[in-house]
């Protein structure tokens, strides 16, 4: 038997941003080629052509949802879906949950199960009680497709809860998954190796991230042997900049704006302290365990659910995002004691590891081999 399969990503969003599920995504489909098998994209309004068997089923409009920025489908047309599962014969659909009932419901509604094993990922976390209403709601009007998976899973207890809460569905927890590899044997940037000790935020710049957090605490540090690195864009680049110039700050922080994939694990390799002050919304936390696979520096999350499930083995690693005071305190603490640095990063370096595509990678196989009519018959 051809242990090959065919297996087709679906998502509602676009592919021209690199936001969590789409690094999910990528870092799952370079793996699963590595093993020989096919990956498709079957997705809404996407225009990059440097990624294979793309197929952009719908044109998306623009929206706000989990304090995030996404894209919806207007509607993939039923007579594309169907000629594309009768070309290409998927033995696997992915569906990243969750979905749109008018694009990836209509994907899943067109395959035959005789032919397709339809398998789901959850990957939400609530950030408000109106996004919770909202999931809730997309959850009925899924109701009809949901019945039609063989199995769905969730990267996180934080997930699982939501999806348990809105969606009605009970999940078991296969986590994220990152090329860690990549991460752990990335070399620092040269001008960072100078004595002065780098504290690094990566993340967009909006209200849920909390760059503006760190800001605040930074101003309140007594240690003066440090630098803060800000990696990302936003609508809050502007104010943060005048707070940084109102609080003479500007000799300590360097913003750097978005960084490209192949220089992230560089600033993350980079970093003394890496800083993740996310107040909510986090189903799982990617950027944590990329900055803990680096190895060099502790990590400092905001204590949500999902920043919780990846930092739990060290709580105090975890800080009160309304609290500027304990970030504060947790700074100063690992700006001065380089055992208590060098332990959280020999800590974080071991723990990262468990998210390795190559051992997540192998559950979920388990999984499409364990529904995908072709591999049953086998």
């Amino acid at each position: 038997m051809n242990n090959s399969m065919k297996i087709g990503f679906v998502f509602d969003d676009t592919l021209d941003k690199n936001d969590g599920i789409q690094q999910y995504m990528f870092s799952l489909e370079r793996w699963l080629k590595d093993q020989g098998h096919e990956v498709h994209y079957l997705v809404g309004q996407t225009t990059r052509s440097d990624i294979p068997n793309v197929h952009s089923l719908s044109r998306n409009i623009k929206v706000q949802f989990n304090g995030n920025r996404l894209s919806i489908p207007l509607g993939a047309s039923k007579r594309n879906v169907r000629a594309l599962l009768d070309r290409e014969k998927f033995d696997v659909l992915h569906v990243q949950v969750p979905y749109h009932p008018l694009m990836a419901g209509r994907i899943i509604n067109a395959a035959r199960r005789t032919d397709t094993a339809v398998i789901g990922t959850f990957h939400v976390a609530p950030y408000s009680r109106l996004v919770t209403l909202g999931a809730y709601a997309l959850g009925v009007w899924s109701k009809p497709t949901l019945k039609k998976f063989d199995k769905i899973v969730s990267v996180s207890t934080a997930a699982a809860d939501l999806a348990r809460k809105t969606f009605r569905i009970q999940t078991d927890i296969v986590p994220n998954v990152f090329d860690y590899p990549r991460f752990r044997d990335a070399a620092p940037f040269e001008r960072y190796r100078d004595g002065i000790k780098t504290i690094v935020f990566l993340g967009r710049l909006v209200p849920r991230k909390g760059c503006m957090q760190l800001l605040k605490s930074v101003a309140e540090l007594k240690n003066t042997n440090f630098r803060v690195v800000i990696c990302g864009a936003g609508p809050l680049e502007a104010q943060l900049k005048a707070y940084v110039a109102t609080h003479n700050l500007a000799d300590k922080i360097e913003f750097v704006g978005r960084v490209s994939e192949e220089d992230k694990p560089r600033y993350l390799a980079s970093a003394d302290i890496s800083v993740f002050p996310s107040s909510a919304g986090e189903s799982f936390g990617i950027v944590l365990i990329e900055a803990m696979a680096s190895g060099r520096g502790a990590v400092l999350g905001g204590n949500n659910p999902g920043y919780a499930t990846v930092l739990g083995g060290q709580p105090d690693q975890l800080f009160a995002t309304t609290s500027v005071p304990e970030l504060t305190q947790k700074l100063e603490h690992l700006l001065s004691d380089d055992a208590a640095r060098q332990q959280a990063a020999a800590w974080g370096k071991q723990e990262s590891a468990q998210y390795d595509v190559a051992l997540v990678g192998q559950k979920l196989v388990y999984i499409y081999k364990q529904f995908a009519p072709n591999s049953r018959k086998g």
